[in-house]
């Protein structure tokens, strides 16, 4: 039986690489759908990120609109209430020293006006409403209005020497400062830090 020169396991006359031109690859149709599919991919992908961002974003501009409602949004009626507290103030201020050199039913009363001082001051406070203490401290012109100058040379010049109205802060934002009198002609004051109501 004659060999044949195709039996075995070596296949038929395969066509040698580089041989037949038909054999170098073609650029194929599907090659440029992926990669149309791709750009589609990658564009997509990038406006996803992009308004996922922009989602955050708007999140974050929200949550600060409703932090900065909560902490500032009485801001006009705490102005308006302050007119309230002023009064009460100037009634306590007027009162005569001694109590119990008066008459029990006025005295009464004189407690009453003092109780009602102490709890607008406490409602106030809750909602983030403080007072600024002035009163021997250095002048600062960030939560003080000079309204006159007093001579007192036994204190350091430019210390609050009277509160001619109080000050208050906001969740640490002034909402007003307070009038005030500073003294003149003693030795110089140390630089206004007021650190006390940098704190509040």
């Amino acid at each position: 039986m004659a060999s044949d020169s195709t039996a075995g396991d070596a296949p038929a006359a395969m066509p040698v690489e580089g041989t037949d031109p038909s054999f170098e690859t073609q650029p194929q149709e599907g090659d440029s759908e992926l990669q149309r599919l791709q750009a589609e991919k990658a564009e997509l992908q990038d406006k996803l990120l992009r308004a996922l961002a922009e989602a955050q974003n708007t999140r974050r501009r929200a949550q600060q609109d409703v932090e900065r409602e909560r902490k500032y949004g009485i801001e006009r009626f705490a102005k308006d209430i302050l007119s309230v507290a002023d009064n009460l103030g100037r009634a306590l201020t007027a009162l005569p020293g001694d109590l119990e050199a008066i008459d029990p039913a006025l005295r009464n009363v004189i407690v009453g006006v003092q109780a009602t001082d102490r709890e607008l001051q406490s409602v106030l406070e809750r909602h983030g409403v403080k007072r600024i203490e002035s009163l021997g401290k250095p002048f600062n012109a960030d939560f003080h209005q000079a309204m006159m100058e007093i001579e007192e040379p036994t204190v350091p010049s430019g210390t609050v020497v009277q509160e001619l109205i109080p000050g208050y802060l906001i969740a640490g934002r002034l909402l007003r400062a307070a009038m005030v009198a500073v003294s003149k002609g003693g030795p110089q004051a140390r630089a206004a830090s007021n650190e006390n109501e940098s704190e509040n």
